[in-house]
């Protein structure tokens, strides 16, 4: 007897890529091909699938979305989850429910354990930037965030990193050949 996985509901973004019109025909295919339980939206001249959906993992129901898109066969790609990677303090502060002077803090060391990651960009002078999964990490090793916010974080940051790869590769296959020659020796 198979174990019985347990199904949650998880509800994700998709942004497609292509046209800034969706012609009836594709809004039937992607109906057909298994998105009935995504609202379609125009937002900004992208397209956008708004997901209520079922899976054994929040990755599990992201990865059969994606598929349903491509077994749509409508000419439109899933470019990414929408789901911004980079955060400032304000982001992180709302994400975790704790007030902005707190996440500060932590920022500092002043507050909690330490070890608060550093800031992965800057925008201007004083606006940091943090990758989310990397201050998730941090949050969760500390007991401040559930496993399940963790594993999230880290599912949609390699999703991510995949179909942005998958794009790149498409476009610009010898720049993409070049640079892993370059980065990833054998």
């Amino acid at each position: 007897m198979e174990p019985h996985i347990c199904q949650n509901e998880y509800e994700f973004i998709l942004a497609l890529s292509g046209t800034s019109a969706l012609p009836i025909e594709a809004e039937d295919a992607l109906f057909a091909a298994g998105c009935d339980d995504a609202t379609i939206s125009l937002r900004n001249g992208r397209i956008y699938l708004t997901f209520c959906r079922s899976g054994a993992s929040i990755k599990d129901a992201i990865l059969s979305a994606i598929q349903n898109v491509r077994d749509a066969n409508i000419g439109l790609e899933v470019i990414r989850v929408d789901n911004c990677n980079l955060v400032s303090l304000s982001d992180i502060s709302r994400k975790i429910k704790r007030s902005r002077q707190c996440v500060h803090q932590y920022m500092l060391g002043t507050r909690g354990p330490g070890g608060f990651p550093p800031p992965t960009c800057d925008v201007c002078d004083g606006h940091h930037l943090w990758r989310w999964c990397e201050v998730a990490c941090w949050l969760f090793e500390n007991d401040m965030i559930t496993e399940d916010t963790f594993w999230e974080a880290e599912y949609i940051e390699a999703i991510n990193n995949v179909l942005d790869f998958q794009r790149q590769r498409a476009s610009k296959p010898d720049l993409t050949d070049e640079i892993i020659r370059s980065c990833c020796p054998q």
